[in-house]
C-alpha cells in the first residue's frame, strides 16, 4: 500500500513540475515544459528553459503537499478560482521560483492578470537572475496597461540581458502596437530606445509607433537611423518605402529598387516592389518583377497567376492566357478563380463557347456566383433563356445582396428577351422579400414604368429617395418620368435639378435638366445644358433632344446635321428615328 501511494504521488508531482523536495535543485522535465509554456514565447529560444540558480530551503511538509495537490486537481477539473488561489498562496509561503512560475501560468491561463503580476513578482524576487521572469512580467504589465511599471521592468531587463536587446525591442514594439493610446506607447518606447542608440531595432520600433501616431517626421528620422545601423536589414527598408507610399510613391519605389540592386535575392522586398509598381499602375515594370520571381520559383502557381492578371490589365490577352493555364497546370489552390478569369479572357477574345465551358468549371470559391451569372448571360444570348433562368435558380446565395443581384440579372435577361411583364414579376417578388433593398427598388420602379405602371413607379422611387436621400439617379428617374409624361413639369424640373446637384458631371442628368428647360419654354438654357451633355457623351438620345430644341428655336440645319451624324452610328435607335420622322420626314 505504501509503495502504491508513492507511485501515485510521484506521478502527480512529475506532471505538476514538483516531483522533488522544494529545496532540491534539478532540471526537471515537467518544470521545463510548464516554464516554456508560461513564458509565452517572449524570450530568445536559447533562454526558454531556465534552471533557478538558488532555491529556498523550505521543507516539503504535508500542508504544502496538500495545498499543491489541491491546486493541481482544481486546475484539472476546471476550478480556476481555487487553482489560482491555492497556487498563489503557495508561491507566497515558499518563495519558490518554480511554484511562482506555476502560479503565474495558472493565473494567466484563467485571465486573472492581477494574480499573475503578483506571482511573477514573487518569481522575479526569488530568482533575480531569471530573464524569463522579467520578460513575462514586463509583457503582462504592458498588456494590463501599466506602462510606467512596465517601462521600469523593461529597462532592468534590457540592462540585465543586453546581448538580446535587439530581440527585446522587437518584442516590445509588437506588444505596444496593439496599445490603444499610441502617443503613450510611443513615449514609453522612445524613453527606452534613447538608452540604446546603437540598436537598429530600437529605432525601427520607434519609427513604427511614430507612424501609427501620425508623426511622419519622427518615423522617417528613426527608420533612417535604423538603416544606417543595419543597411542590410530588409524590415527597415520595407518600412521606409511604406512611409513614402502616401506622400511620394516614386521615392518609395526608388528605395526598394536601390536595395534590390545590392541585395537581388531579397524575395520579400522584391514582392513589395512589384506590388508597389502595380499600385502606381506601372504594369509593365510590375509584370517584369513578378516574372523574375516566377523564374526563380518555377513551381509557384501564384506568380503565374499574378502575371496573368497584370497581363489582362495591359490587354495582353495572349500572355494572360498562357499564364492562367500555367497557374492551372501547376495546381493553384483556387483553381475555380483561374477558371473564372479564363472565362473572362475568352469573352474578351469573343470566344463565347469557350467562355461557357470555363464558367461551367467554376465550382465553389468567391467567383462561383459571378461565373454563374456570366454563364447565364451567355446562355441567354445564345437563345437558351430557359436554361439560363434554371441555372440562376440553382445558385445558393450567401447573403441578401447576391439574392437581389440574381433577381436583377434574371429580370435583365427577360427584359432583353422583351418579356417585360415577367421581368417585373421577378423583381416584384424579390422586392417583397427585401422591401428596402436600394438597387431592387430602383430596378423594380424602372420596370414598372416600362410596363405602364406610373403610379407604382412613382411610389417606389419616392420610397427609395426616402431611404437614400442622396440617390441622384432616383431623383433623375422620377423627374424625367414626369417630363416624359408631360405632367407636373415644375416639380419634375426641381427633381432633376436636385439630381444634378448630387451628380454635377452626369451627362444623363444634364440631358434631363436640359429637356426640363425645353418643356418649360427656356430654349436658350435648354440648348446650353444639352450641348454640355452632348459634349460629354454624344449618345443618340441626347442627340435627339438637342436636335429637337435647335429645330424649334430655328436652327434647323444644325439640328439635321446632329441627327444625321448620330444616325450613321446608331441607325437602329428608335428615339432618334422618331424625332427625325416628326420634324424632317
Amino acid at each position: 500500500m505504501t509503495q502504491f501511494k508513492y507511485i501515485i504521488l510521484g506521478s502527480l508531482l512529475l506532471t505538476a513540475c514538483a516531483h522533488a523536495p522544494i529545496n532540491q535543485a534539478g532540471n526537471q522535465a515537467g518544470n521545463q515544459a510548464a516554464q516554456a509554456e508560461a513564458a509565452d514565447q517572449v524570450e530568445p529560444p536559447e533562454q526558454q528553459v531556465e534552471v533557478p540558480k538558488s532555491l529556498p530551503n523550505v521543507e516539503l511538509s504535508k500542508e504544502i503537499l496538500y495545498e499543491f495537490l489541491l491546486s493541481e486537481i482544481a486546475s484539472q477539473r476546471g476550478n480556476d478560482i481555487l487553482a489560482v488561489q491555492g497556487s498563489s498562496d503557495l508561491a507566497k509561503k515558499t518563495h519558490d521560483p518554480r511554484l511562482a512560475m506555476r502560479a503565474a501560468h495558472l493565473a494567466l491561463q484563467s485571465g486573472q492578470i492581477d494574480k499573475a503580476i503578483e506571482a511573477l513578482k514573487i518569481w522575479r524576487g526569488a530568482d533575480p537572475s531569471s530573464i524569463v521572469a522579467r520578460r513575462m512580467l514586463s509583457s503582462v504589465l504592458l498588456r494590463s496597461g501599466n506602462l510606467d511599471e512596465a517601462s521600469e521592468e523593461l529597462a532592468n531587463l534590457l540592462k540585465a540581458d543586453e546581448s538580446h536587446s535587439a530581440q527585446t525591442f522587437v518584442q516590445v514594439y509588437q506588444m505596444l502596437a496593439a496599445y490603444p493610446d499610441k502617443a503613450a506607447a510611443l513615449k514609453m518606447l522612445r524613453g527606452l530606445a534613447q538608452l540604446y542608440p546603437r540598436v537598429a531595432e530600437a529605432h525601427w520600433g520607434v519609427a513604427q509607433l511614430a507612424q501609427a501616431s501620425g508623426d511622419g517626421e519622427l518615423a522617417f528620422s528613426e527608420v533612417r537611423q535604423a538603416r544606417k545601423l543595419r543597411p542590410e536589414w530588409d524590415a527597415a527598408v520595407s518600412l521606409e518605402a511604406q512611409l513614402f507610399q502616401k506622400k511620394s510613391p516614386q521615392q518609395g519605389l526608388d528605395v526598394l529598387h536601390s536595395y534590390l540592386a545590392s541585395y537581388p535575392d531579397a524575395h520579400e522586398i522584391r514582392l513589395q516592389y512589384a506590388r508597389a509598381l502595380l499600385d502606381q499602375k506601372q504594369y509593365k515594370q510590375a509584370r517584369d518583377e513578378f516574372q523574375r520571381m516566377a523564374d526563380d520559383n518555377p513551381d509557384n502557381p501564384e506568380m503565374a497567376y499574378a502575371i496573368a492578371l497584370i497581363s489582362l490589365q495591359m490587354n495582353d490577352l495572349q500572355n494572360a492566357e498562357i499564364q492562367l493555364k500555367q497557374a492551372l497546370s501547376k495546381g493553384k489552390k483556387e483553381q475555380a478563380t483561374v477558371q473564372y478569369y479564363l472565362g473572362q479572357l475568352s469573352e474578351a477574345k469573343k470566344n463565347e463557347e469557350e467562355a461557357i465551358a470555363f464558367y461551367r468549371e467554376v465550382k465553389g470559391g468567391e467567383y462561383q456566383v459571378p461565373a454563374q451569372i456570366r454563364l447565364a448571360y451567355l446562355l441567354s444570348k445564345h437563345g437558351q433563356l430557359a436554361e439560363a433562368r434554371h441555372l440562376l435558380h440553382q445558385v445558393r446565395p450567401t447573403n441578401d445582396l447576391p439574392r437581389a443581384q440574381l433577381a436583377m440579372v434574371e429580370a435583365q435577361l427577360l427584359r432583353e428577351a422583351n418579356q417585360f411583364d415577367e421581368a417585373y414579376k421577378i423583381l416584384d417578388q424579390a422586392l417583397a422579400k427585401q422591401p428596402d433593398q436600394v438597387d431592387l427598388l430602383y430596378e423594380t420602379a424602372m420596370m414598372a414604368d416600362k410596363i405602364g405602371k406610373p403610379d407604382v413607379f412613382e411610389q417606389l422611387m419616392r420610397k427609395l429617395i426616402k431611404i437614400k436621400p442622396d440617390h441622384a439617379q432616383a431623383y433623375n428617374a422620377l423627374g424625367y418620368g414626369m417630363l416624359e409624361r408631360n405632367v407636373r413639369i415644375p416639380e419634375a424640373v426641381q427633381l432633376v435639378g436636385k439630381a444634378l446637384q448630387l451628380a454635377p458631371d452626369d451627362v444623363s442628368i444634364m440631358d434631363s435638366v436640359g429637356w426640363g428647360y425645353y418643356l418649360s419654354g427656356k430654349l436658350d438654357e435648354s440648348i446650353k445644358m444639352l450641348r454640355r451633355a452632348f459634349a460629354g457623351n454624344a449618345n443618340p438620345e441626347i442627340a435627339a433632344h438637342l436636335g429637337e430644341v435647335l429645330w424649334v428655336r430655328g436652327d434647323k440645319e444644325e439640328a439635321k446635321k446632329i441627327w444625321q451624324d448620330s444616325l450613321k452610328e446608331n441607325s437602329g435607335n428608335e428615339q432618334l428615328q422618331a424625332v427625325i420622322k416628326k420634324f424632317d420626314p
